[in-house]
């Protein structure tokens, strides 16, 4: 067994051991299953095996029982004797009790190392999904990932692209003439999922320092695999966060970690709980993106697992990708349910000993049909499974001894201070301070400097005198006298009903006497 870890025991009378081959590790996999059923322990033994084999973990704690592999189990548990029953049971003779090597990581920097990467490396991609926009949303913030690229601006944190797209805005004329039309109404609507994503606490993903992938696949001096649990109790209130931070870590390895082929083991195995979340209303160039990943990810030594509910929870071109499968009990009181459990059947290879649909709805806790890639990678016969009972702590350790864990870790000190390095944000304020100081300086000159034209003027006069403005008023002449007054008013009144009438009477009186 030393190229193979041990799941449990099989066939009749669970005696036949049912393991998982380190050479078709990084195949991929699936854990599926009711709740209740036992997916956590599931993947609690799987990651004691693969760090004992010396194979990195990366797996996500949704509900805080997974901090239990940092701390062994002892002979005081309440289950130690149907633990101890069940290892003989399946011939597992090498049981004992042992803690893995374990760091703890937390998005929002309380239960483990903050975790942090840049808004540049998380891509618009990836970001629209997370902010759930609409695509010609989508189209603009590519337009402004372009603009940052274009001009030099360093998009760390969300203050960067918030002051780049209320810069995109302000010149949307001119960009809307090379890029199409940028809508002031569509930035309003980043912004505002912006702001929702911060209210959120997804202000603390991005930033620096950001993550470095080479401290999530440590080993130990004695060459146990580092398992690294991701704190997502507090995460799963926002599930785009989770899923998109889980997405863009597997697109991360894929991009940097180089090619290797076919190793005898994998270089590390990345655990996806609540896979669902990933594909719930998801647009299709994301699946493409996922489908991607899995298929191409294999050669650079990474295995992925995902854990849901239902098989059917994962899209069928990524489901055809997961070789090494442990399918739980489901459950079947409905129409769909009985569809999904006779689908869930048709994907494992038969055993003429059972029915793989009946096995599937009757295995109990702990328990578990299994098909694992044999020689060439074909699938192996579906089997009845009993699951090797844990080595380390089964539930989660107290918060005073998950703070000794962070404290004694080679992560302390390395992610727990953020930096602010001069990025967009500050750039573009720059370009808005000098902007402003040369049009106050140049409105101060057009102040102090006569304007052209009244040079010219001031410069081509013959006299003195009050020059005419351009106005459509007419300027009144002062008024010396009372005469002056009394006169303007008589010739008014002339000009006025009272003067024709005058006149009228005279060249009648005139004209009668001829």
């Amino acid at each position: 067994m030393q190229d193979k870890l041990f799941i449990g025991g099989g066939g009749e009378n669970y005696a036949d051991p049912q393991a998982l081959t380190l050479k078709y590790a990084n195949r991929h996999g699936l854990i599926a299953g009711a709740t209740g059923t036992g997916k956590t322990v599931t993947l609690q033994i799987l990651a004691e095996s693969f760090s004992n084999a010396g194979v990195p973990v990366i797996l996500s704690d949704v509900k805080g029982d997974l901090s239990g592999l940092a701390k062994s189990s002892s002979a005081t548990h309440k289950l130690h004797d149907a633990f101890t029953s069940r290892a003989d049971k399946i011939g597992f003779g090498d049981y004992s009790y042992h803690a893995c090597p374990v760091t703890f990581w937390d998005l929002y920097g309380q239960q483990g190392h903050p975790v942090r990467t840049t808004v540049a490396e998380m891509g618009p991609l990836l970001l629209a999904r997370l902010l759930e926009l609409s695509e010609a949303q989508e189209g603009i913030l590519n337009i402004a990932f372009r603009l940052a690229d274009e001009e030099g601006l360093a998009l760390l944190d969300l203050k960067d692209l918030q002051a780049l797209l209320v810069w995109v805005g302000e010149n949307r004329a001119q960009l809307s003439l090379r890029y199409g039309n940028v809508s002031t109404a569509s930035i309003g609507a980043i912004q505002r999922r912006l702001l929702v994503l911060e209210n959120q606490g997804g202000a603390q993903l991005f930033g620096e320092p950001a993550l470095d992938l080479a401290d999530l696949m440590r080993c130990t001096a004695d060459g146990q695999g580092m398992v690294n649990i991701l704190a997502a109790d507090k995460l799963m209130a926002a599930p785009g966060l989770y899923a998109t931070f889980l997405l863009w870590l597997l697109s991360e390895l894929f991009e940097e970690l180089p090619e290797v082929g076919d190793p005898d083991k994998p270089k590390l195995v990345f655990f996806f709980d609540e896979a669902h979340l990933l594909f719930d209303d998801a647009p299709k160039a994301l699946i493409d993106k996922v489908e991607q990943v899995a298929r191409l990810i294999r050669s650079k030594g990474v295995g992925i697992y995902f854990i849901t509910q239902n098989p059917a929870d994962v899209p069928e071109d990524i489901l055809g990708q997961l070789g090494n499968r442990i399918q739980h009990a489901l459950r079947a009181f409905t129409a769909r349910d009985r569809r999904n459990l006779r689908m869930a059947a048709e994907t494992y290879r038969e055993n003429p000993r059972f029915s793989t649909e009946e096995a599937i709805r009757e295995v109990g806790v702990g328990e578990a049909v299994t098909s694992m890639l044999q020689k060439k990678g074909i699938p192996g016969v579906v089997e009845r499974t009993l699951i090797r009972p844990p080595s380390s702590q089964l539930g989660p350790i107290t918060a005073a001894e998950r703070a000794a864990f962070l404290q004694t870790s080679d992560m302390a000190g390395k992610y727990d201070q953020t930096q602010d390095r001069r990025s967009a944000y500050e750039i573009l304020a720059e370009r808005a301070a000098k902007a402003a100081a040369e049009a106050e300086v140049a409105e101060e000159a057009a102040e102090i400097a006569p304007e052209p034209m009244a040079r010219e003027y001031n410069a081509g006069r013959r006299y003195s005198g009050s020059r005419v403005s351009r106005s459509s008023s007419r300027r009144m002449k002062p008024r010396d006298s009372f005469a002056s007054a009394m006169s303007e008013a008589v010739i008014k009144e002339l000009k006025g009903t009272t003067g024709r009438r005058l006149v009228r009477g005279i060249l009648g009186g005139l004209f009668k006497g001829r």
